[in-house]
């Protein structure tokens, strides 16, 4: 059997295509392997969002030619020109993201498939990456906004929406593989359908829409967890927070906002104004008290004075958002936000990026310190000697907080367990079982 190494990088979205070839590549016989020793052939998925990215994407597909020499390279960075066959010639073939086709086409034609009918089996959830208790939906790829700041159009291209029925097909799929949580991504989940006029699909015989609101009212009959990631505050959105009021799905939003002056948000193209995002907030927390906000922010951005900063602190003072990732702007090739007037100097950038997290952590250790003495469910992702690491519907996997449970119980992965919250810092929670 012919076996391949596979290193995947980048967000969530690039996780997706990395499953989704490497699915196809154990249907069709190839053995997937962990050391670069073991393989005939290394694939790499790369990201190329930001220069950090770029560099760290050469540097893997570096190392994968120094360590094993047959090289084929996929992903965002591979949509950026001819860098990567300018820094390293001899990679086999390049391609850019969401590419199933072409990436295998140039495995067959590299390394052709030796088919075992006993082999070639996958399971009906194909290839996962992330742990057997959940996984994530891409429903979309692409992007139809312009930000300033952002390649992903050029990389990914405009909206392009999976048909609904495709969509819960595969969704039904994990849940009855063993998957307890679907993390459900893309460019800018809230557009999902936009495209394709909310064309009616079908799933298990029943028409249903292609929209926001119909994907998440079926994904919400799963009896599974449903996260939502990366949902533009469009007011339809407004439809969606009641599900999480009924127990749905989540009560938790992912909501990529940016900054709050509007002089930034102008420069940046975001189409919306940090008051219309205060109002959104304040409406979803009246529908749903316990809903869990994350959102990401870039400090730094050109032109940004001392009064635009301030804005955005006062923002997160008004906003009491639950979880907070920031990032100092970062020039990326290609964006067109590189020529803006008023760079902010870096090591400016990295003061306010400073001052800005550390005035998240407070609001942030204050929303968790409401949590002890109150009991949640938590789902476990594993166990260590001390007891249960887990999650609540407030943690997304990977970047948001855990919950430490004291216990000796014997549970799996994927379990609910009912827990009482005893302690807590900026990130995580402690506690004990009910």
């Amino acid at each position: 059997m012919h076996k391949i190494g596979f290193v995947s990088l980048g967000c969530p979205k690039a996780l997706v295509d990395s499953e989704q070839i490497i699915t196809q590549l154990r249907a069709e016989g190839y053995d997937i392997v962990p050391r670069y020793d073991q393989a005939d052939l290394v694939v790499v998925n790369t990201c190329g969002f930001i220069d950090a990215a770029v560099e760290e994407s050469l540097d893997a597909i570096g190392e994968a030619l120094a360590e094993n020499g047959k090289v084929i390279v996929t992903g965002c960075l591979g949509a950026r020109g001819d860098i990567v066959q300018q820094t390293h010639p001899k990679v086999l073939a390049v391609t850019g993201p969401h590419a199933l086709q072409e990436v295998m086409s140039a495995v067959h034609q590299h390394l052709p498939a030796e088919h075992d009918p006993y082999t070639s089996l996958i399971p009906p959830g194909g290839i996962k990456l992330t742990p057997r208790h959940y996984a994530y939906l891409k429903i979309s790829e692409g992007c139809n906004h312009r930000c300033t700041f952002c390649i992903i159009p050029a990389l990914r291209g405009d909206l392009v929406s999976r048909p609904i029925g495709e969509v819960m097909q595969e969704a039904q799929n994990l849940v009855q593989a063993g998957v307890r949580e679907l993390l459900v991504v893309a460019q800018d989940t809230s557009a999902y359908g936009l495209d394709i006029k909310y064309r009616t699909g079908f799933w298990n015989g029943r028409p249903i829409k292609s929209r926001f609101l119909e994907l998440c009212q079926a994904l919400g009959e799963l009896d599974v967890w449903v996260r939502l990631h990366y949902v533009y505050p469009y007011p339809h959105v407004d439809e969606v927070i009641p599900l999480m009021a009924e127990g749905k799905i989540l009560p938790y939003l992912d909501v990529p906002l940016q900054h709050a002056s509007p002089t930034i948000l102008k420069a940046m193209k975001r189409p919306a104004s940090s008051e219309n995002a205060l109002q959104r907030i304040l409406r979803w927390r009246e529908i749903c008290p316990d809903i869990t906000l994350r959102s990401t922010f870039i400090v730094g951005f050109p032109g940004e004075t001392e009064q635009d900063f301030q804005q955005l602190l006062d923002f997160l003072d008004q906003a009491q958002l639950d979880r907070v990732g920031a990032f100092a702007y970062s020039p990326v090739e290609g964006a067109r936000a590189n020529a803006l007037p008023n760079p902010v100097p870096e090591e400016l950038k990295q003061e306010r990026l400073q001052r800005f997290m550390e005035h998240q952590a407070g609001i942030s250790e204050q929303r968790l310190a409401r949590k002890v003495g109150t009991e949640i469910t938590v789902m476990v992702d594993s166990l260590d000697e001390e007891g249960v690491i887990a999650r609540s519907s407030a943690d997304a996997p990977e970047i948001d907080g855990l919950v430490y449970v004291d216990t000796d119980k014997q549970l799996k992965p994927g379990e609910l367990l009912k827990v009482r919250v005893t302690d807590n810092d900026a990130h995580d929670l402690w506690a004990e079982p009910v």
